[in-house]
């Protein structure tokens, strides 16, 4: 039942531009409204396992790139996100409220995440200060395409050719 509330609430945040009420995503989810609070038990709450499932498609995405030596370039490029990853982040970033406890948890959660794939670059790129550039000019990125200032995707191959030039060559299994 938690995934069909989350695909619910994920629609309407897109349909819609804003994170729903609870009243909004049980209607739309097909459960009583305290059937989504017994696994949501405020927007709070709803909003942060959106944001768990952001972070759970990075980390995959990162992941997967970490065994193919391109960490690097796939940051940057999840760093330019698609229209509805757009739509999503815009949304959750507009109903964030840091000073609300039942967002420290997702807020920790963001610091390890981006700990870890930090370090998945940094074990490519075999620098840390170049990680760490390559890790906030994603960060740029993304809050540009959120904020509708800039989203070319071939801004993403200038950034790769320029930040990866030099980078130790990968040891592949033969």
């Amino acid at each position: 039942m938690r995934e069909v509330i989350l695909s619910a609430a994920r629609r309407l945040v897109l349909s819609r531009g804003v994170v729903p009420s609870l009243n909004a995503v049980a209607e739309a989810a097909g459960v009583s409204k305290g059937g989504l609070i017994h696994h949501f038990p405020s927007r709070a709450a709803l909003l942060a396992a959106l944001a768990h499932e952001v972070i759970g498609d990075v980390d995959a995405a990162m992941d997967a790139a970490a065994r193919t030596n391109s960490a690097a370039e796939t940051w940057l490029r999840l760093s330019l996100p698609g229209v509805e990853e757009r739509e999503l982040l815009r949304a959750l970033a507009a109903a964030f409220r840091p000073a609300d406890p039942a967002m420290q948890g997702m807020l920790d959660e963001a610091r390890v995440a981006i700990q870890r794939w930090e370090a998945l670059i940094e074990a490519e790129v075999g620098d840390p200060v170049r990680a760490r550039v390559i890790r906030l000019v994603g960060d740029a990125l993304v809050a540009n395409a959120v904020a509708g200032v800039e989203s070319a995707p071939d801004l993403v191959d200038e950034l790769a050719a320029f930040l990866l030039v030099g980078r130790p060559e990968p040891d592949l299994p033969a």
